[in-house]
């Protein structure tokens, strides 16, 4: 059996645009917002290309400060748009979600790579980079679901523990019903493109156990120490933040 991996023109690509363009018809003639749909699958186009040079000059250049670097900036885009549900507090919550994606991600990220992967020098690009950016992406989205619902309970007047709990439980439901999904649902992107690429499948099954149960530990770390920070913050400062307005 042949696995070689298709090589992709841009005039292939352009194929799968043909019913995007349905989609975007359709959301002109019902007035949904088109010009904003246009704007990111323009703004998506741009990302990749870019960040695809990028990758290219990285994996090259093989350089730990470069790593690091890298990591850095991920983690503080994924802190500032994590905090979009509660932009009115984004300066007084940013340094507790930077923590604790730092922290939560970090650790995980740190027990992958060296732990589970053996990966040496563990600043190789190629597998370091595209991880920390599947754990901080899963855990700002985890974080972002749970910060929204921990202020909509502060404002309909939970305590601080009772919002906490209720926030954690809303946070994590888009990872485990992932888990609940992979193999029976979807065939996640990772080992798609292991498979894809002629990885044999029970190969690719391994990753995605490890990728899983990475996504769910550094979602429900970083989620966590996010809650107990601002629930802490809240007991000891009353209403300096606002959510008891």
């Amino acid at each position: 059996m042949d696995y070689s991996l298709p090589v992709i023109s841009w005039i292939d690509i352009g194929v799968i645009f043909l019913p995007m363009v349905i989609v975007f018809v359709l959301m002109f003639r019902w007035s949904l917002q088109a010009w904003t749909a246009v704007y990111s699958t323009a703004r998506m186009l741009l990302q990749l290309i870019l960040i695809g040079y990028f990758l290219v000059y990285i994996f090259e250049a093989q350089n730990a400060w470069i790593i690091c670097l890298v990591l850095a900036v991920m983690l503080t885009v994924a802190s500032w748009i994590s905090l979009n549900p509660v932009q009115a507090k984004r300066r007084y919550l940013y340094p507790y979600v930077l923590v604790s994606l730092a922290v939560g991600g970090g650790l995980v990220l740190f027990l992958v790579v060296w732990g589970v992967l053996h990966i040496e020098p563990w600043y190789r690009p190629q597998y370091t980079v595209p991880l920390a950016g599947m754990i901080f992406a899963n855990s700002m989205n985890t974080v972002s679901l749970s910060a929204e619902r921990f202020e909509s309970e502060i404002s309909n007047g939970r305590s601080p523990e009772e919002a906490k709990i209720v926030a954690f439980q809303t946070g994590m439901i888009p990872v485990i019903n992932s888990m609940f999904a992979v193999g029976l649902v979807a065939l996640p992107g990772m080992m798609t493109g292991q498979i894809l690429s002629g990885v044999s499948p029970l190969i690719a099954v391994r990753y995605q156990i490890v990728v899983m149960c990475m996504l769910f530990a550094a979602s429900g770390i970083c989620a966590a120490i996010y809650l107990v920070l601002v629930s802490r913050r809240i007991a000891s400062a009353g209403s300096e933040l606002g959510f008891s307005e």
